[in-house]
């Protein structure tokens, strides 16, 4: 006997179900934490499977172990419960997908191992959702785009639109998704984009009567820039005295510096040299800082190109394997890495993860903003590019100032950054942090 659904839609969730509905095709959700997005967004898809038997969804997130806990074996099994009370439905944990009534199937996947994203890629689908956007690189949410392409019929045998999904925490104003989606163009070379393709909504924690009372009033604590994003669900504009800047801007002179966006390249040419610059942190993997792991190259024209961010949050045998697989994938001919948390340590973490690379061990032995100057002088001169996008590595340069990093934790990902381009674009005189600065 059906049972009648407990879920009611708050009304920006409402505004999120007709936003799905409408003729776009990609639907982004963007505003604070714990706002609904995500359930909201599930609801959608759920319905989208009900309605054309057969059919094939997507939900992806960065992390394989983020989607697993947080979607799949979380949200998903409350959304369903409250919208779709009694409707039956099983759930493969191994392979990580839900078939529901008629044969629909919804998987769950993540995008940081290689096989399971050709496992992915392997497959077409009428839905695809990215959860948590801001992790995840444009080349792979264009590269997700192309398994857009289920043709299949509703049971009212009209054809279901295919649609893509996209939620996020807004970053800077430099993100993918506000160009495509705020200014409605191209995020590579800022062609118009047809605005009736493209739809978004703003859900922020105050819309969710369900949270309580101490979660919000622990948003109004976070600092200023925190709480624009987490709470107000705001794109950041640049930070006063920001090292770097994602759009160009005039120095006193009146001579243009070039930002992170213009000299952002899609391909890079013939390298000279590539290295893994390597931010440890004390982390065990469950909580505290992220390990940054930047890949960076020097091109046979003497410019440095950012090739890959792999910065994780796992135990030092994780980020250990992550930094060799990395070295092996970019054929890397040395690794760099802070020697902090201790040099012996991170050295032996290092070789027992097999990397038979050298490792050069550094010391912080000058504050952040002090090793990072010469490197942001590189950028101003126009040196140093970007091969793709980066938003939580370019968030956290673009929240560092000459007054320290505005940001909350530690800038780990431009601490890596830092210690890369150090090794490849000055010179190979020791780490003489003052005299580079001079």
């Amino acid at each position: 006997m059906a049972q009648p659904p407990t879920f009611e839609p708050t009304p920006r969730q409402q505004a999120l179900i007709a936003a799905a509905a409408s003729p776009a095709r990609h639907i982004l959700a963007y505003g604070g934490s714990r706002s609904g997005k995500t359930f909201g967004f599930c609801y959608c898809l759920a319905n989208r499977a009900i309605m054309a038997p057969g059919s094939r969804h997507l939900i992806a997130r960065l992390h394989n172990i983020d989607v697993r806990q947080s979607v799949m074996l979380d949200t998903w099994p409350k959304m369903m419960a409250m919208a779709f009370p009694g409707l039956p439905y099983t759930v493969n944990k191994s392979d990580q997908f839900a078939t529901l009534p008629g044969g629909s199937e919804v998987w769950f996947g993540g995008l940081d191992d290689k096989d399971r994203v050709e496992k992915i890629l392997g497959k077409e689908f009428a839905t695809i959702y990215v959860n948590e956007t801001s992790q995840v690189a444009y080349e792979t949410i264009l590269t997700l785009r192309t398994r857009l392409a289920q043709s299949c019929a509703k049971i009212d045998g009209r054809e279901l639109a295919l649609k893509a999904y996209y939620d996020l925490n807004p970053t800077g104003r430099s993100h993918w998704t506000y160009r495509e989606f705020i200014e409605n163009v191209n995020p590579v070379d800022a062609r118009p984009i047809e605005p009736s393709s493209r739809a978004h909504v703003v859900l922020n924690p105050a819309d969710n009567p369900h949270l309580p009372s101490a979660y919000m009033e622990g948003l109004d604590e976070l600092p200023d820039k925190q709480r624009q994003r987490f709470r107000d669900g705001k794109y950041l504009s640049e930070v006063p005295g920001a090292l770097w800047s994602a759009s160009d801007r005039t120095a006193d002179d009146g001579r243009t510096i070039p930002g992170i966006d213009t000299a952002r390249v899609w391909t890079a040419p013939a390298l000279r040299r590539v290295v893994v610059g390597v931010d440890p942190s004390g982390s065990d993997g469950v909580g505290g800082d992220s390990q940054g792991i930047i890949v960076a190259a020097q091109g046979v024209d003497g410019h440095a190109y950012v090739l890959a961010d792999r910065s994780v949050r796992l135990s030092p045998e994780g980020w250990a394997a992550t930094v060799a697989k990395a070295g092996r994938e970019f054929g890397a001919d040395r690794v760099v890495a802070e020697r902090n948390y201790g040099g012996a340590m991170v050295e032996s973490v290092l070789r027992a993860a097999e990397i038979t690379l050298p490792i050069k061990l550094v010391t912080a032995s000058r504050g952040k903003v002090i090793r990072a100057e010469p490197i942001a002088a590189l950028y101003e001169q126009g040196r140093v590019h970007h091969v793709g996008a980066f938003p939580e590595l370019e968030e956290q340069m673009t929240m560092t100032t000459t007054t320290g990093y505005q940001g909350s934790g530690s800038p780990d990902r431009m601490d890596a950054l830092v210690w890369a381009l150090t090794e490849l674009m000055l010179g190979n005189a020791p780490y003489n942090l003052a005299a580079l600065a001079g």
